[in-house]
């Protein structure tokens, strides 16, 4: 795998478990941004055309920006990523977790001259991706920081297709309300979660051993019955 998991702390003490991105996906999202810088050149160069030799000098401009000053902006966004960073689901930040410095971004994207030697086959920095195991090419290193797979948010539970279950048996006052609760905040937890809730009230759907899903489907069930919601 060309991924691995690397563990961060936090000032705070707290422990980041960070998922670097790989040679394919961060080439991936330099060919996108490369395609997006193009097109703004391509569509600058009708500009220049129409103002002459100023329109040509401010051409020149443009592409000297667009070459060490695009990363740098986005990367210091809010989002922490090049548009091509973000359509793969990357970001850049720094080692611990944090997001990623003024001067951290400076240097990492100035370092780039020498990742992308010999030019423009990006030799250096593909060698030292592909040592490395959290795929840092020199400017990473050098900046100290890292370009990570963005957390993707995990699935929350629903009650659509729930059919509603009779109770195995008789349930108290107090146990039928946390039943009825956990089916009210369903929608708003994970999967996991709502499996490892339901599993402390598996007693309500019987003794019989199943499956996670199919126990919080079945206790979600019994949460619909008590509802009155019961054809």
């Amino acid at each position: 795998m060309l991924d691995s998991v690397v563990a961060a702390e936090t000032p705070e003490g707290i422990l980041l478990e960070l998922r670097p991105a790989g040679l394919s996906a961060r080439f991936c999202a330099f060919v996108i941004d490369g395609l997006i810088r193009i097109a703004i050149l391509y569509a600058a160069v009708f500009i220049a055309g129409l103002l002459g030799g100023i329109g040509w000098a401010f051409w020149i401009i443009l592409a000297f920006a667009l070459e060490w000053f695009y990363p740098v902006a986005f990367e210091l966004s809010r989002s922490g990523a090049t548009p091509g960073k973000r359509a793969m689901d990357l970001k850049v930040v720094m080692d611990n977790g944090l997001p990623i410095t003024p001067a951290a971004s400076i240097t990492r994207n100035l370092l780039r001259a020498l990742d992308c030697m010999p030019w423009p086959l990006y030799g250096v920095g593909i060698v030292c991706m592909l040592l490395r195991k959290d795929s840092k090419r020199i400017g990473d290193v050098a900046a100290a920081t890292l370009v990570v797979h963005q957390p993707r948010p995990a699935p929350k539970a629903t009650l659509e297709m729930v059919t509603p279950i009779a109770p195995a048996r008789p349930l108290s006052p107090r146990d039928q309300s946390a039943v009825i609760s956990l089916a009210a905040r369903a929608p708003t937890l994970t999967m996991e979660r709502l499996d490892e809730l339901a599993a402390l009230a598996s007693r309500v759907q019987g003794d019989e051993p199943r499956p996670a899903s199919d126990v919080t489907r079945r206790v979600l069930g019994v949460a619909q019955w008590l509802l009155g919601r019961r054809a």
